[in-house]
């Protein structure tokens, strides 16, 4: 059992949306490193690596001086959670590293790259479908809401 992988969401990812969704949130639209911390209970020192990566991917903005901070650098309603794990974790899904189109399997195993490719859709459906905006006003899209009505969608196994 110990070298099955799962999907995981990592404290970057959890902790970039969690930041950004509070920029979301905020009226003045703008944050310190430090309020976005203490908002989210985040390290401090580990958000500042975060926003670099943010910013870098074009998903906020960095405003130098007495009134600075960080800002959205779109709105929330056109920035998806894709957008932030791509930006912080790199692609949504990847088999030993690889892009799950590039792997090769033979014999009884070779429907398994269709298997990994239909693992990246699922994420796709939800990640791309779900944006900051959703977050903040407490509504998921449609698509996302409808996959939490099973009875044991809560249970871990």
């Amino acid at each position: 059992m110990g070298g099955w992988y799962t999907v995981q969401v990592t404290a970057r990812v959890d902790y970039a949306v969690r930041a950004l969704a509070e920029l979301a949130a905020r009226q003045g639209g703008s944050a310190t490193r430090t309020q976005l911390a203490e908002a989210q209970g985040i390290p401090s020192k580990f958000l500042e690596a975060i926003l670099r990566d943010l910013r870098k991917a074009g998903l906020v903005v960095a405003h130098r001086g007495a009134t600075g901070g960080y800002a959205l650098a779109g709105s929330p309603d056109e920035i998806t959670i894709a957008d932030v794990v791509r930006a912080v974790d790199g692609p949504l899904a990847a088999v030993r590293g690889a892009a799950p189109e590039s792997v090769e399997y033979q014999g009884a195993a070779a429907p398994l790259r269709e298997v990994w490719i239909a693992v990246r859709a699922s994420l796709r459906l939800v990640l791309e479908a779900t944006t900051l905006a959703d977050l903040v006003d407490g509504r998921l899209p449609t698509n996302v809401r409808s996959l939490l009505d099973g009875d044991d969608v809560y249970e871990r196994r």
